[in-house]
């Protein structure tokens, strides 16, 4: 949906990649699974965090954040991704 900007099975584009990169890591490494989680996961401790968003974080707001960025949570563009991944979390 974004063409063919973002790599990998959890589509990391490099903006993201470069808010949560360390030392040595090449922006490639994201077609590796093992790695792209790593990715979400330290993207995800720096932007979907309950002093960020003023209340405890969902997973709803994972996914929006996820897919919008660090205030995608807010972003009505992210309801749909949301709602499809909500439907996969039920």
């Amino acid at each position: 949906g974004d063409g063919g900007k973002a790599i990998g099975p959890l589509q990391i584009h490099r903006s993201c990649w470069l808010d949560v990169r360390k030392a040595d890591e090449k922006y490639e490494d994201c077609y590796d699974l093992e790695y792209s989680l790593r990715v979400f996961e330290r993207y995800m401790a720096r932007y979907a965090k309950p002093s960020r968003l003023g209340r405890a974080v969902t997973d709803v707001d994972r996914a929006r954040i996820w897919n919008g960025g660090p205030n995608g949570y807010k972003k009505d563009c992210t309801i749909p991704y949301a709602n499809k991944i909500k439907k996969v979390l039920d």
